[in-house]
């Protein structure tokens, strides 16, 4: 069985952090309207949705992907790279308590969620404007004790890993090499993105489907070619805060 944390979306959250995008008006119900249709689509997947609550003040908390590493041996909870989301990791770690040992990032390293791919035993973490190589060393030491490898890898134009990569079958990613070499990846099967969508590389894997945001048709169509089932989301207004499919949730084994 599969748990899925999410949280609603703050009021204000046309005051999210940008780092890579112009700022641009938010519809607000329409953001909100367009989570829940994620989180139905998260159920419909066969997770258990944990639904926290709104966090008026925190205007990034929907992006909880970004406050936790869940992993089957323990949670690491994060230390954002963005001073403004540090308060989210509160609410995630006494949710995450009941499922996970804990361990947390501490300073002077900073991590975001979104920049840790995981594949296999491998922890691949992107050196970014939110995460950096203290983070990565503390993140080593914790996961070495569990079997698992930690690599950092460069990435540049994008706010996190995730942006440039994610996993979409067994040993199967789609990705945008403009932002990440993908050799550092291999023996990895490599789907390009279209390089007129530079932001599709951002998918969340659940079992065989994979969530996918309906802007990108034509990234779509490749990886249908390639046997992936996709499932569709509009997340457009969530695209506005720098948010993708896999920020809005926390996937892991119960």
């Amino acid at each position: 069985m599969r748990t899925a944390i999410t949280r609603e979306i703050s009021a204000k959250m046309a005051l999210c952090e940008l780092t890579f995008q112009d700022r641009q008006p938010i519809d607000l119900e329409l953001a909100r309207i367009q989570h829940r249709q994620y989180v139905a689509c998260l159920a419909s997947l066969g997770c258990t949705v944990l639904q926290l609550p709104e966090e008026p003040e925190l205007p990034d908390s929907v992006f909880v992907e970004d406050t936790a590493i869940v992993l089957e041996e323990a949670a690491v909870i994060t230390r954002p790279g963005a001073a403004s989301r540090r308060p989210e990791i509160a609410a995630i770690a006494q949710a995450l308590r009941t499922h996970r040992p804990l361990a947390f990032i501490e300073p002077p390293g900073t991590l975001d969620g979104g920049d840790v791919l995981r594949i296999g035993r491998r922890v691949f973490v992107g050196l970014s404007r939110r995460t950096n190589e203290s983070a990565i060393l503390q993140l080593r030491r914790r996961l070495a004790a569990y079997g698992y490898t930690v690599v950092g890898v460069p990435v540049q134009h994008c706010l996190h890993l995730k942006s440039a990569v994610t996993e979409v079958a067994d040993s199967t990613l789609l990705i945008n090499r403009d932002w990440v070499d993908g050799e550092v990846f291999a023996p990895a099967r490599l789907i390009d993105v279209d390089p007129a969508e530079p932001g599709a590389a951002n998918a969340l894997r659940i079992g065989e489907r994979v969530i996918f945001p309906q802007a990108f048709p034509t990234t779509r169509g490749h990886l249908e070619n390639e046997g992936i089932h996709v499932q569709l989301v509009d997340v457009s207004e969530l695209a506005k805060a720098e948010g993708g499919v896999t920020c809005c949730s926390l996937v892991f084994t119960s």
